[in-house]
């Protein structure tokens, strides 16, 4: 039985919104929906080619199916219709990495691949652990840049770091998709470099299996501890593309054998390493997903990779993750591939919480509306929040987790406008804590915020958002000029926001 732990929240605020900015009338309305409108708004799968006007690959190639879903777009809220926003926690950044390498092709990507959280969330934030609770948590805000008489506030959760050395064995299974489609942009050739890579950086103690699918699926190795390197080498070099795709069938088998040297008390976890392209076997996601979260309810998760452009299903790899209690990312370079295997690979192996759920609640008396930021896939029934059969997310050793509200005041306060909860399973023991804090406004402007402001705005108006009608990339562009970029990947991404437009430029020419 779960037990409930009561505690007292450790907290960094940095407290940085403007509450002169948010009493003002604003110049236009914006239409409010309901917080059902939001739950039924329509979401479909949709085999995704550039949209019109959009150029296509380099050299005439053609997108011949990307599958992707439109969750659609979250609405303002009345805080007196509804006060509580809930949701879930994500650490994937799949949707990030995925539409970096549409824009480097030449291409705009469709609006469908866009999750503006996984934007947000792809720059991890840097917060100092005060001690050893499971969460820090940071709260600051601004006064929107790209909303008058709006307020964005930012609420950043970091799990706790855990030295290399401290970090449990792991039982890892790989499970390679070899099928002939792997062949295409010599992507299961990436797939080879990212798994040495990933092997080189485990310890005495791990394990590593592999498993591949074509047509059918074999073992390859079973778990064998990584002092054989060359063995393990020997194996994933010797990997090459044919046959149609086994999805079901590589997973099963996969599963199989980390079931089998199951690790008491370690990590057990399938790596998949795929286009997500099913074509034998069980070919929708509800088949497969099924049999994903049955064995993460016995403490065997699952990482999903995803490789390839051209043909590839982010629909099936997102969900897989997610039904797994794992992390979904896109390798779209060997770069990408050592930021997850080396700079984060003890965040992306070792789950410090399940089932992370946070709620939001606004206070009536001081805001008008609100409007989270992405997360549409993961929204929580407010009821939920408490029920802890609920599904939530999963947080990784030192994984930063960020959500952006844009608020608007009804009057200046010095005193807190809501409250933060989050809740969470601890992974040793399940039992349940809950904390909360409160959100006050309070203006200091700081680079880190004002950066994730213009990634997310980026990541709204590359969906054609409605609430970025007003805003261009020239006013992103303009919004990074002004802030202190002080790693390799913020400058990247200034990069990215310029090639962007000018490919848009390109198109009216």
């Amino acid at each position: 039985m779960k037990s409930i732990r009561n505690s007292t929240i450790i907290v960094i605020l940095s407290f940085t919104l403007a509450a002169c900015g948010g009493n003002q009338e604003s110049n236009s309305e914006e239409p409010l929906q309901s917080k059902k409108s939001m739950d039924t708004a329509t979401t479909e799968e949709s085999m995704a080619m550039p949209e019109p006007g959009r150029p296509a690959l380099p050299n005439d190639a053609e997108y011949d199916a990307m599958y992707f879903e439109n969750y659609g777009t979250n609405p303002f809220i009345a805080t007196e219709d509804d006060p509580l926003s809930t949701f879930a926690i994500d650490v994937d950044t799949g949707s990030y990495s995925l539409v970096r390498q549409y824009i480097e092709q030449g291409s705009l990507p469709p609006k469908e691949a866009v999750r503006v959280e996984e934007f947000v969330n792809y720059f991890p934030i840097d917060i100092q652990s005060t001690n050893d609770d499971t969460f820090t948590t940071l709260i600051d805000s601004i006064s929107s840049p790209f909303g008058e008489n709006y307020d964005l506030v930012r609420m950043t959760v970091k799990g706790k770091d855990i030295p290399i050395e401290s970090r449990k064995p792991a039982n890892l299974i790989f499970v390679v998709d070899v099928s002939g489609s792997m062949q295409e942009g010599n992507r299961l050739e990436l797939v080879k470099k990212s798994l040495r890579l990933l092997t080189s950086q485990l310890q005495e103690g791990d394990t590593i299996g592999l498993v591949t699918y074509g047509s059918s699926a074999q073992i390859e190795f079973p778990p064998t501890t990584v002092t054989e390197k060359d063995e393990i080498f020997s194996a994933i070099d010797s990997l090459h593309p044919g046959g149609s795709t086994y999805a079901e069938e590589g997973l099963q088998l996969g599963y199989s054998l980390a079931r089998e040297y199951l690790i008491d008390g370690g990590i057990n976890r399938v790596i998949l390493c795929s286009d997500g392209v099913a074509n034998v076997g069980k070919t929708s996601a509800d088949g497969i997903l099924k049999t994903v979260a049955q064995y993460a309810e016995e403490d065997i998760t699952l990482s999903a990779f995803g490789f390839g452009m051209g043909n590839y299903n982010d629909v099936l790899m997102e969900q897989l993750a997610d039904k797994g209690n794992g992390n979904y990312a896109y390798i779209d370079s060997f770069s990408e591939a050592r930021r997850i295997f080396t700079e984060a690979l003890t965040g992306t192996l070792q789950t410090i919480a399940n089932d992370v759920k946070i709620q939001v609640e606004f206070n009536p008396a001081f805001v008008d509306r609100y409007r989270l930021l992405g997360y549409e896939n993961r929204d929580v029934r407010d009821e939920d929040f408490r029920n802890d059969e609920a599904d939530g997310g999963e947080v990784g050793a030192g994984h930063t987790v960020t959500a952006l509200y844009e608020v608007r005041v009804k009057q200046p306060t010095e005193g807190p406008i809501g409250t933060m909860h989050i809740r969470w399973n601890h992974v040793e023991d399940n039992d349940v804590e809950e904390r909360s804090l409160p959100i006050e406004l309070k203006q200091h402007k700081t680079d880190e915020t004002l950066f994730l402001a213009a990634v997310a705005e980026f990541a709204e108006i590359m969906r054609d958002s409605y609430w970025a009608k007003e805003s261009s990339l020239k006013d992103v562009l303009a919004l990074l000029e002004t802030v202190n970029l002080d790693d390799e990947e913020k400058l990247k991404f200034v990069g990215l926001v310029k090639n962007t437009i000018a490919i848009e430029e390109s198109l009216y020419q």
